[in-house]
Parts: structure tokens; C-alpha cells; sequence
């Protein structure tokens, strides 16, 4: 027993070191912070932005700003308007029973009859055949 020695050196084990992702992560730059490690911070000179992409003008772009030319949806006309709601009227019907009817939403007949809404041929073939009247080919 004479050649046993004990050690009494203290042994650290340690985790394997962090990834760089799990380093990045808030919670451990948030651990890093209370323990008083240091932390570095870069900042990205575009980060977050569009700058690379604005910066140049390109030819679409001036295209697009010097284009005078004033583009809207096309909207009902107002004969179409007075005869849908002439039709429905006729037929002693609301817009809701008139959109239940040609299986559209009430709020369709609700725009076509204030005249917000954009012309769809289907739509109007479907309001022709329920109202019985023709309301295309007036131009």
C-alpha cells in the first residue's frame, strides 16, 4: 500500500464549446451579458433594408416615373348600372335573393349597382338569364 498516491489536484470537465449559431442565439448572449463576458456587436451596413436594390434608378424605373398615362380599372357603366337595378326591381327582388339566384354574394350585386365593380362577362350573362333582360349590346 506503500506506492498508492492520491492526487488531489482539482479536474474540470467542461461542455464542448458553443456553435455559432447557439452563440448568436438570445439567450445566450443574454447568459454571456449577466456573467459579464464580453460581447461583440457588428452592425451590417444594409442589413434590414433595400438599399442595394433602390439605389441605382434603373431604365424600368424612369420608364414607370415619366409615364403620364393614367391607368384605372374599368368600371360599370351607368346604362348597365339602371338596368340591373331596373331589372331586379321588375322582378320585385333584393340583392341578396338576385345574388342567391345566380349564385354570386350579395356584395357583387351591391357593386355592380354602384357601379364599383369591374365588369365580368360571366357575371352579366348570369344576371341577363335571371332578369330576363339584355343588358349587353347597347353600345
Amino acid at each position: 500500500m506503500a506506492g498508492i498516491t492520491q492526487d488531489w489536484e482539482p479536474v474540470v470537465i467542461r461542455k464542448k464549446a458553443p456553435t455559432a449559431a447557439a452563440r448568436k442565439d438570445e439567450k445566450a448572449v443574454n447568459a454571456a451579458r449577466r456573467a459579464g463576458a464580453e460581447i461583440e456587436t457588428i452592425r451590417k451596413s444594409t442589413a434590414g433594408s433595400n438599399k442595394a436594390a433602390s439605389s441605382s434608378t434603373s431604365l424600368n424605373t424612369r420608364k414607370l416615373d415619366e409615364d403620364t398615362e393614367n391607368l384605372a380599372h374599368e368600371k360599370v357603366p351607368t346604362e348597365l348600372k339602371k338596368a340591373i337595378m331596373q331589372g331586379r326591381m321588375d322582378k320585385k327582388l333584393t340583392q341578396a335573393q338576385l345574388a342567391q339566384i345566380i349564385n354570386e354574394k350579395p356584395q357583387i350585386i351591391q357593386e355592380y349597382e354602384s357601379g364599383k365593380a369591374i365588369p365580368n362577362q360571366q357575371i352579366i350573362t348570369k344576371l341577363e338569364r335571371a332578369l330576363g333582360v339584355k343588358l349587353r349590346g347597347k353600345k
